[in-house]
């Protein structure tokens, strides 16, 4: 009986391993055990090593001929303003049409099964685990080599940075055991500078308001964490006692929520019953693999909206402020009009109905995962841009980044882990892009094609969700000091907006924060 496309095998096909990886009469004798050793690499299936620089899962040939000197260019080609990723957004329409009068964007079709939080919370997510500050992008580069400037652990340490002694700018003066927070606008705000650059362990949480307004609602998350623990009687350090608490709730809401709503709760629960098949480095040498950080988890840029609601009564008038995402028109703007971070005004800040939904018809949806991206991701502010480098589009830097890596081909990972693959015909779109792309297509761009093929575009589905979902478990499991890796049976201990303790969403934690809809009186 044939597996559904979707989901994995309980091993390597005889099929897929040889077309992953090449026949030969060696191979024919080999058990699927050997054959999967094959095409995992070494630290992927456990042999330790340093857990600070990027590593592989999969021992396979780039996509690729990196010497056909038209390569690059087919890339920028595939992946340009106004190309066949471009969704094509009617941008004059303006921010608010292209939300409340979703019809005019048919190539860029809404996904009700998430919130617009979800894209943001993962944004937020990944900043937590990677950041590739060194690789030259588009040039082969081995990631054994490049650092990892973020632990690779779900650990905060992109809001924590060392503690209050190693990062004392980080947090309040008068009691370092909580984290400095500022205003300077209706509501709360991360520390900035003179020249509105963020204090904050991050840079990149800094980058549009959304991911700036989540990581405001950390700090007060923590900050409230540290009274409540005060008011309960805590002895000894209440910093560290706070941070735990926050970590292991935050943990629990990337396992019970996010991950359920991009992989769906079957691959979730197969994972944890199961086990990891391919991510399987020793315990404490945990790594980021560059099918994951290069490819496979960037398929939340196609979740992006080309415009959001901020908030509903941000105006001097007292009206919703919609923005773009991004704008040219924002530019040196000191309140731009555009969704930018880096700014301080009055409506700058977030109204988390928009983003999660608080029961009271406020929230609205994401994009879907598909091979569609907004039009604005094509135009990126320079300052959102590592190095200020260009290419500005999105996508151009993505597909660009398989180069980087040498990352292989979805189809032949698709084989090697034993799931069908999509085939040449599924692309018919790049046949003009040339260099055998339609059937050895690049990972970022096959995972969404698959998330659009396979699942209607509301979910991750074969290749993206095992990668996917491996290496959060992973991340999970391996780390000794999450609730995962030291306490399986731990259950959330904070109050909840409704219901008894055990559980815990995103609107518990924005709720204890007291950034909800409901504290802030709008």
């Amino acid at each position: 009986m044939t597996p559904p496309i979707d989901e994995p095998t309980s091993g390597l096909s005889r099929r897929g391993f040889l077309t992953g990886v090449g026949a030969g009469a060696a191979v024919l004798t080999l058990t699927p055990a050997e054959a999967l050793a094959k095409v995992v690499t070494a630290r992927a299936g456990g042999l330790a090593t340093s857990p600070d620089r990027f590593g592989r899962i999969f021992n396979l040939a780039p996509f690729a001929d990196f010497n056909a000197p038209s390569l690059r260019q087919a890339l920028l080609e595939m992946g340009r303003a106004g190309g066949l990723i471009d969704a094509m957004d009617p941008l004059q329409e303006g921010p608010i049409r292209l939300i409340t009068n979703p019809e005019l964007s048919p190539g860029n079709l809404d996904n009700a099964t998430h919130t617009a939080g979800t894209t943001f919370f993962g944004q937020f997510i990944d900043h937590d685990m990677t950041f590739d500050e060194v690789s030259p992008l588009g040039v082969p580069t081995p990631p054994e080599q490049t650092p990892n400037t973020r632990t690779p652990a779900l650990d905060l340490d992109s809001v924590y940075g060392g503690g209050p002694a190693a990062d004392p700018q980080l947090y309040d003066p008068a009691d370092t055991a909580k984290f400095r927070l500022e205003s300077g606008g209706r509501f709360e705000d991360v520390p900035r500078r003179a020249n509105r650059s963020a204090i904050i362990a991050d840079p990149r949480n800094d980058e549009n308001l959304m991911i700036s307004g989540m990581h405001a609602a950390f700090l007060r998350f923590h900050n409230r964490v540290v009274d409540h623990l005060r008011a309960q009687g805590q002895q000894g350090n209440v910093f560290e006692a706070a941070r735990q608490q926050v970590r292991w709730h935050y943990q629990w809401l990337v396992l019970r929520e996010f991950l359920p709503q991009i992989l769906g709760q079957s691959v979730v629960n197969d994972i944890l019953t199961n086990g990891r098949r391919f991510y399987r480095p020793v315990a404490g040498e945990q790594f980021i693999p560059v099918e994951f950080q290069g490819a496979a988890y960037r398929f939340g840029h196609s979740m992006v909206r080309p415009s959001y609601r901020a908030n509903l009564a941000g105006n001097p008038d007292g009206t919703a402020f919609f923005g773009f995402i991004f704008d040219p028109a924002g530019q040196g703007q000191a309140d731009p009009v555009d969704l930018r971070g880096g700014a301080r005004a009055a409506r700058r800040f977030i109204g988390w109905q928009t983003f999660f939904d608080f029961g009271d018809g406020e929230v609205r949806a994401n994009k879907r995962i598909d091979t569609n991206l907004s039009t604005p991701l094509f135009n990126l502010p320079l300052a959102a841009i590592p190095s200020a480098d260009p290419p500005t589009s999105l996508p151009q830097r993505n597909l660009l980044r398989h180069i980087t890596w040498s990352i292989p081909s979805g189809q032949n990972i698709a084989r090697a882990i034993g799931v069908q693959s999509l085939e040449a015909q599924h692309f018919p779109e790049l046949q003009a892009i040339g260099h055998g792309l339609p059937a050895s297509t690049p990972l970022w761009y096959y995972v969404l094609k698959e998330a659009e093929v396979l699942a209607g575009g509301l979910r991750l589905a074969g290749v993206g969700a095992r990668i996917v979902g491996e290496v959060f478990v992973g991340l999970l499991q391996l780390d000794p000091t999450s609730f995962l890796g030291a306490n399986p049976s731990w259950r959330p201990t904070l109050p909840r907006r409704t219901g008894v303790t055990g559980d815990f969403r995103m609107v518990d934690l924005l709720t204890f924060a007291r950034v909800d809809p409901q504290s802030r009186g709008q």
